[in-house]
């Protein structure tokens, strides 16, 4: 699974990085740290997307 983080949308909150910090990180903008996000990360990544404030953040 992919993730993708809208850098325009995003306002920089953290609330990705709290969720999964193995996926996201954060400085002036949210980013995807890894290319393919591994099974055992995919929950923690989808709750990460679900709980963006602004929906910056997609999967595909």
């Amino acid at each position: 699974m992919k993730f993708k983080v809208d850098e325009e949308t995003c306002i920089a909150c953290g609330a990705c990085e709290e969720a999964c910090p193995e996926v996201f990180e954060v400085d002036d903008v949210s980013t995807v740290k890894v290319d393919d996000v591994s099974a055992d990360l995919e929950a923690a990544a989808l709750e990460a997307e679900e709980g963006c404030p602004v929906d910056a953040i997609s999967h595909s």
